[in-house]
């Protein structure tokens, strides 16, 4: 007996990291970074969002217990189908454990519910609509970067206090810009504003004449762009091109990355105000990311939504750390709420109850050409919005989740 005993001590040290691995599925960490890798948001994602993944993943070894980890990637094509299509297969056959990013809020939705069919989890950064926390909310989904809410609350609130009383707005034809324009009616009214009427055109539109005409005919004060991505760059070209701003109605970009201000420049982009949660020359943190991710993207510097990836990544990697397990997606994204989340790109924070990250939100203003002092230099800081008003209170969510 003795002698088998010493044998069991001995072999002990053996088996445990074997224990371990064995609680992760698959023996591997799996990482689906799923988006928009060939359209109009492929800027603002694409493959920089693969890039902020893996970067996250290397932070740690490129393991986890000493599990691997492995970054996948896929296109949407903005298409529900196509991605809740693509969800079902990363879990049911490839082993995927976590889906990332998700640019396009209805694609985002129909992934939301697939990941919880399937308990696994799901860690949006790039859809915006604040329904994924509202009455759509699951106890696998966790929506890290921004949400149409704050979005309202940054640059619609701040363009009705400077005057901009009635709005029209140019609506994207799915659910992100719907519940951006909704989000920001809110705000406008709230604040003593009106809306006047919107327009709304399909997604990836390359003629918004017709639409900019409507807006113009309405004599809004205010033309809330309730769109992202290539439709934001058009629709602000377009407006140069019929002289909206000249005569004298302001464009209100209520979502706008730097991917766009990029693809505008400065001369065309400049005076727009815009809210985002994170800048890559804000501070020396997110300088040191930006430079990093920069040299694997051709010197480009990341969006919100890219480094939205890169900070999502990284807290749901240390919550499989301290759970030495991932194969329950709902306790998983219940550790991820327990524990504080803290990284050089969004600072401290917290996980809600309905599955929000919270944080500050920025108001930016786009640099005159004269005022950048080099290459990606285009914002200067109006002010900082507390992580407590920077989203939704959650005593007005719609969230089941959510104790009232």
């Amino acid at each position: 007996m003795r002698t088998a005993s010493r044998l069991l001590a001995l072999a002990l040290p053996c088996l445990l990291p074997l224990t371990a691995a064995a609680q992760m599925t698959g023996n591997v960490i799996k990482i689906g970074v799923l988006n928009d890798q060939s359209g109009l948001y492929a800027d603002l994602g694409g493959q920089g969002s693969v890039v902020a993944a893996k970067m996250a993943a290397e932070e740690f070894g490129g393991k986890v217990n000493g599990v691997p980890i492995e970054v996948i990637g896929a296109d949407h094509q903005n298409k529900p189908d196509i991605g809740s299509g693509i969800a079902t297969k990363w879990y049911d056959v490839d082993g995927v454990d976590v889906i990332v990013d998700v640019p396009n809020s209805g694609v985002a939705l129909a992934v939301a519910k697939v990941t919880a069919d399937k308990n696994k989890v799901f860690i949006d950064s790039g859809a915006a609509t604040s329904d994924l926390t509202g009455k759509n909310c699951t106890p696998n989904t966790v929506h890290w970067t921004y949400d149409t809410w704050s979005l309202a609350n940054g640059t619609g609130k701040e363009v009705v206090r400077a005057g901009g009383k009635t709005w029209f707005f140019l609506t994207a034809d799915y659910a992100f810009g719907k519940a951006l324009e909704r989000d920001t009616s809110e705000v406008v009214v709230a604040n003593g504003g009106k809306v006047l009427g919107d327009a709304i055109h399909p997604l990836s539109t390359q003629d918004f004449s017709s639409f900019l005409l409507q807006a113009q005919s309405s004599k809004a004060q205010v033309i809330g762009l309730a769109n992202a991505g290539g439709d934001t760059i058009n629709s602000i070209k377009a407006a140069a091109e019929f002289g909206i701003v000249s005569g004298g109605q302001k464009l209100a970009g209520l979502l706008v990355f730097l991917s766009d201000v990029h693809s505008l420049g400065l001369k065309t982009a400049q005076g727009l105000q815009l809210t985002n949660s994170f800048y890559w020359d804000r501070d020396a943190k997110t300088r040191a990311f930006a430079e990093k991710w920069g040299a694997r993207m051709n010197g480009r510097r990341p969006t919100m939504v890219q480094a939205g990836v890169y900070a999502g990544v990284l807290h749901y990697l240390k919550a499989v750390q301290a759970l030495k397990a991932d194969g329950d997606g709902k306790a998983v994204v219940e550790k991820m709420k327990a524990m504080p989340t803290d990284d050089p790109l969004f600072g401290k924070g917290t996980i809600r109850a309905d599955g929000r990250k919270i944080h500050p939100m920025y108001l930016y203003e786009v640099k005159k050409p004269s005022e950048s002092k080099g290459p990606w230099d285009y914002y200067k800081l109006i002010k900082e919005i507390p992580a407590a008003e920077a989203f939704r209170p959650l005593s007005t969510s719609e969230c089941p989740l959510v104790k009232k």
